[in-house]
């Protein structure tokens, strides 16, 4: 092994050899028992970040943990096709090199383009997933755009169809403006912003007045440039201020159209005038306040969020009428909705019904992709009809069929399910899986596989003219399918067979809705169990929180703080990094912001920390938390403890080129020392807390186990308890502590390589050479199983005892400056039988790691002592002479705060003695505990005492 532990010569190298070998491949093996997990696809555009870095190595670990219990293990790898980010990214491509868009080329040679730039680009995320040592089945790889999977996916839409679960409707939708698409709430964000509120005076008519004598209502908006779709004013039915007015109307400014005052609930007594303006066409709460009133829907907007030049007129149901008047004034006509909002307001005031205008603080919602405020807008989308398929959702988490992990997300998930609404599932696309609908000239609609086969199930003449869809799916749609697509359905492939319902997925608890609930709902609608039961999609679902910056923020690119996983396994400059920051941005006036972020965060760039050392931070990261604050000090820590394995194992290596392949631990003639058997207690209890750590879930506590056992157990207690052994030891305790050292560190590999695979991989292969397995790679190994009959007690008594002693003298080193290179003389008193016969049987390796002259055992009727520093231990007293040591009134000023400290814990458990409540109702083992502590205190006391007016005699004789 090389001196220096440098994870970049050997990672790469490893999972090359990993994959060529096809280590992970399921196979068909009918004995084993089957495990699988898909992985959450990410999108085609992107590169990974720190939340995949997060998920895959959680994912990573599952399913090597399950591999090396001798499962066949599955974890299904595939990428999303990412609708509107990938139109978009190409079509800014095609602007920027060929000064074109979409439209000069058409829609089939535009889906050409953009084949050909996932042919150029679409491998970067897999090759990252390399680089994090995710063990997938690469040969199984998907994309959701791939010829099987849009079968799948036109197959289910025409099956929901069918069933009467799929209907096309007009109704309000999120509608970006720069896109010209709907889009879902994730694709969504919400800003805070400053804004102003208007007050705008609506005339009463036919002679009605407020309570106060008014003429007129007072109306708050935020949004005056919606007044021309008003249909009514609504309030509430308790606000006694107006319930005299329910049924009256009131007269719309600048068009002098009437409206009705209608009572609702919807309108807010407390909250600003508690008048509010009705417009359904406009507003996802006005829009429902339509539907129970049964009232007219009046669109003015274009899909640029424009003001029409005729308003569009729908009734409740959303069949388009013409009822109504034109209601746009010409001077507003064609105008952007923020250019008509001062248009408007200065209408308005010239009339004289502008009340007065506040400022007022806004949540706005954002197209994540376009960043141009959301519009909603009354369109004809296709939807899936969700009440019935979700109760058997949820009817499959309540009975347990299916597990959320951790059990709060239960909450979240029934919340959302059992306040379901209708999911709009299309979207104004080109890139995508077109809709298979076909329409007639008279608006009749058909669904099928394609337009030959609906000819012939309709019996449709050439003569007759069918236009298809023209627009795509949501993409959440084809994704809610990806657990049985992918592995053949509708096919009953063997790989379906044997892996669906899936074991685990892994996800975020951002798209418990969006993603996770929308399979649960169609898998259990599309595929069913033998006996004709809806089947679940997964068994358990395991829900992570969300990685941020050190500072609790959001990682985002318009921020910079986004970390790239690759950049903390290779290190980057800094000038590199600020590059990397502020490319290709958005919004490029916030480019020094980042630069002078970057340079905060990283003056001097990210240095190379290898795959191991991030896997084993991300683990640690993995608590049942939502918000997960990255670490690079906790970076640093896990990098040191890489490094501290790769030393140890140098150690051991060197200490173990050959070893006794006769050996074995039942030959008697072997002599097993007590630090043998003690390590190899430790390791099986680590075994056992580790395992049910994974087993639960509990990744943080998985990776805090693995570090504790390595640092503090086998590198800092066992190595050095070996060293006098291997240094000076007879033959049989030789060749019993090196198979020890060898056996312990192999398993240990075994049980940490789930968590660091490269590492425990590199090490292993070259014990695999001293030991000669038959197996090529650690990840085909066993993980260690735990064995009661391995416990011993005896051994963690003794040793537990040597770690004590040695801990104290090195504290009485560090109390009093004694250097390391300065031997100790050690007397121990008041010892009982056991522990004597032990140290003398110990001697050379407790002298050793006490760094001591000598060590006398001293009989306890022994008084006369020299000038000493006095440690009480458990079972003995520690006694190191001082003269020539110490400086004697610092010492007495030791022992007197010693003495203060004692005095306070006993005056503490004096007073609960002297508390009659106490005594009545603790139980009986507290007060004994209690009574027994107060017998040892009293002891440490006296003997503190007796010591301290020791030395202060001696002092003053010597003086």
């Amino acid at each position: 092994m090389e001196k220096q532990y440098n994870p970049n010569n050997f990672e790469q190298n490893i999972y090359h050899y990993w994959e060529n070998k096809g280590y992970f491949k399921s196979n068909n093996d009918v004995k084993r028992e089957n495990f699988s997990i898909m992985l959450p696809p990410p999108n085609v555009t992107g590169s990974l970040h720190m939340g995949h870095a997060f998920q895959q190595t959680i994912m990573d670990i599952i399913i090597r943990y399950q591999r090396m219990q001798g499962k066949n293990t599955l974890w299904q790898v595939g990428i999303d096709h990412a609708g509107i980010a990938t139109q978009m990214l190409v079509e800014r491509r095609l602007a920027i090199e060929e000064k074109k868009t979409r439209n000069d080329y058409g829609r089939e040679e535009f889906i050409n383009k953009i084949w050909q730039w996932k042919a150029e680009s679409g491998d970067m995320i897999t090759n990252q997933m390399r680089r994090l040592g995710n063990s997938v089945d690469w040969e199984r790889e998907r994309f959701t755009m791939d010829e099987d999977f849009c079968k799948v996916v036109r197959y289910v839409f025409i099956r929901l169809y069918k069933d009467k679960l799929i209907y096309r409707g007009k109704r309000l939708v999120n509608w970006d403006p720069k896109l010209h698409t709907a889009v879902s709430d994730l694709e969504i964000q919400n800003k805070e912003s400053k804004g102003l509120m208007y007050y705008i005076r609506y005339p009463l008519i036919s002679g009605a007045k407020t309570i106060e004598g008014k003429e007129y209502l007072i109306v708050a908006t935020t949004r005056p440039e919606t007044l021309f779709a008003d249909v009514c004013i609504a309030i509430h039915p308790q606000d006694n201020r107006y319930k005299h007015l329910i049924g009256k109307k009131v007269k719309l400014p600048l068009v002098n159209r009437c409206i009705p005052i209608i009572s609702d609930e919807y309108a807010d007594i407390k909250k600003g005038t508690g008048c509010v303006k009705i417009t359904p066409a406009h507003d996802f709460h006005d829009y429902e306040v339509g539907r129970r009133h049964h009232l007219f829907m009046i669109n003015i907007f274009t899909f640029d969020a424009k003001i029409r030049e005729k308003a569009q007129i729908f009734d409740n149901k959303g069949h388009e009428v013409n009822s109504l008047q034109n209601i746009i004034p010409l001077n507003f006509q064609n105008l952007d909705r923020f250019t008509a909002r001062e248009a408007v307001i200065d209408a308005i005031n010239q009339l004289g019904l502008l009340e007065e205008i506040k400022s007022h603080n806004l949540i706005l919602p954002y197209s994540d992709r376009s960043e141009v405020i959301i519009e909603p807008m009354l369109t004809d989308q296709w939807y899936v009809r969700t009440d019935q398929l979700a109760k058997v959702a949820i009817k499959a988490v309540e009975s347990g069929e299916i597990k959320i992990i951790p059990k709060q997300y239960e909450n979240m998930y029934f919340s959302w399910m059992n306040n379901i609404q209708d999911w709009c599932i299309s979207r104004q696309l080109w890139w995508g899986h077109r809709i298979p609908a076909w329409y007639t000239d008279n608006g009749k609609v058909y669904v099928g596989h394609n337009e030959k086969e609906i000819r012939e199930e309709n019996d449709l003449s050439e003569d007759i003219l069918l236009y298809q869809d023209k627009d795509v799916l949501d993409t959440w749609f084809s994704s809610s399918l990806w657990t049985f697509a992918t592995l053949g359905w509708p096919e009953n492939t063997k790989e379906l067979l044997a892996f669906h319902p899936t074991s685990v997925l892994v996800s975020g608890f951002d798209i418990i809705f969006f993603w996770i609930a929308r399979m649960i709902m169609l898998t259990m609608h599309i595929i069913k169990n033998t006996d004709g039961t809806p089947q679940v999609p997964f068994k358990t679902i395991y829900i992570t929180g969300l990685i941020r910056d050190e500072e609790g923020h959001k990682m985002s690119k318009s921020k910079g703080n986004v970390i790239d996983p690759i950049d903390i396994i290779d290190g980057i400059s800094l000038e590199d990094l600020i590059k990397k920051r502020t490319s290709n941005m958005m919004q490029p006036h916030l480019a020094d912001k980042i630069r002078k972020c970057t340079i905060k965060q990283f003056p001097k760039g990210i240095k190379p920390y290898g795959t191991d050392a991030l896997r084993f931070t991300l683990t640690s990261l993995a608590s049942t938390g939502r918000d997960i604050n990255w670490d690079m000090k906790r970076l640093e820590g896990y990098r040191n403890f890489c490094n501290k394995l790769w030393n140890a194992s140098r150690f051991v290596l060197l200490h173990t080129d050959t070893v006794d392949k006769n050996y074995s631990y039942k030959n008697h003639n072997i002599k097993i020392s007590i630090a043998d058997r003690w390590i190899l207690s430790e390791f099986n209890n680590t075994v056992k807390s580790y395992r049910e750590a994974l087993d639960n879930y509990r990744f943080d506590m998985a990776a805090y186990i693995i570090y504790d056992f390595t640092w503090n157990h086998f590198c800092d207690w066992y190595l050095e308890l070996t060293k006098p052994i291997i240094s000076h030891g007879v033959l049989e305790e030789v060749i019993a502590t090196r198979t020890t050292l060898l056996n312990i560190l192999e398993s240990l590999l075994r049980l940490a390589h789930p968590i660091i695979p490269f590492i425990t991989e590199e090490i292993w292969q070259r014990i695999n050479c001293i030991k000669g397995t038959t197996k090529d790679s650690i990840m085909l190994q066993k993980i260690p199983q735990y064995d009661p009959k391995k416990e011993d007690e005896e051994a963690q008594k003794y040793i537990e005892w040597i770690k004590e002693f040695v801990i104290t003298v090195r504290g009485i080193r560090k109390e009093m400056n004694i250097p390391l290179n300065k031997l100790l003389d050690v007397i121990i008193k008041n010892t009982s039988g056991d522990i004597e016969f032990f140290i003398k049987n110990n001697y050379k390796t407790i002298v050793h790691l006490a760094r001591l002259n000598s060590l006398i055992i001293l009989p306890d009727n022994k008084q006369t002592m020299p000038l000493s520093i006095t440690k009480i231990i458990n079972q003995a007293e520690v006694i190191i002479p001082i003269k020539d040591l110490l400086d004697v009134k610092l010492e007495l000023n030791r022992l007197s705060n010693e003495i203060n400290k004692i005095d306070k814990e006993i005056e503490i458990i004096s007073c609960k003695f002297k508390n009659k409540n106490f005594i009545l109702y603790a139980k009986k083992e507290i007060l004994a505990k209690e009574k027994a502590r107060l017998e040892i205190l009293d002891k440490i006391k006296n003997k503190l005492i007796k010591q301290k007016n020791t030395m202060a005699k001696s002092t003053n004789n010597t003086l």
